[in-house]
């Protein structure tokens, strides 16, 4: 769990702006996992509430707000404040939600060695499912050696998003901003086009 990352907060739109939003984390050790760290009970009532609400006035006007709000309070609706099991059910939901059926594996239900690194770690949950294809998020260029993973038969490579705009409102586009304004604001067709447009990098020249 990196308590500066992006697990428990997010960013919508709010009058031609960005807002952020965090739904805290109860204190604990800075060396549990995520699946061992809980959304605190005390907040997460009044955050959601808040949440709700702010999602109203920002986007009841979009074209696809009813369906998106109803998705949204489902997921918000889970009862389990674990972080590990809150976050793989509201993904899991909206990939239903856009027609993705790729399978959801959690390391943790997985026999692991203990102690590595996270790119040793990596690799080995690529050698227990038999993969030799790695995909990682462009921001783990610099975690991550290509080299390592060859020497492994493991072929890595890097998922960059081109760039993504769509019409929001009347004003100036917002970009990086939660799932959840994209689907505001885009049709499933439109989506499953916008999920098209990203690259694929075998070396570290971004």
């Amino acid at each position: 769990y990196m308590k500066d990352g992006w697990i428990n907060r997010n960013r919508i739109l709010l009058n031609q702006d960005a807002l952020l939003f965090t739904f805290g984390v109860k204190k604990d050790s800075r060396t549990k996992h995520i699946n061992q760290r809980s959304y605190s009970e005390n907040a997460y009532h009044s955050t959601k509430e808040r949440l709700l609400k702010t999602l109203f006035h920002s986007y009841h006007n979009a074209p696809y707000f009813g369906e998106v709000h109803e998705l949204i309070i489902d997921i918000l609706n889970y009862e389990d404040r674990n972080v590990s099991k809150f976050n793989t059910n509201s993904l899991r939901k909206l990939c239903d939600y856009m027609n993705i059926d790729t399978p959801f594996v959690l390391s943790s239900t997985l026999e692991r060695t203990k102690g590595l690194n996270a790119e040793d770690a990596v690799v080995e949950i690529n050698q227990i499912l038999g993969s030799h294809y790695y995909i990682n998020a462009i921001g783990g260029m610099k975690l991550y050696s290509p080299g390592k993973f060859k020497e492994n038969g493991i072929e890595l490579k890097f998922l960059r998003m081109d760039e993504i705009t769509y019409q929001q409102f009347d004003g100036q586009f917002i970009p990086n901003l939660s799932i959840i304004d994209i689907l505001m604001f885009n049709s499933e067709r439109q989506i499953s086009q916008l999920l098209n447009n990203y690259e694929l990098l075998q070396n570290y020249s971004v």
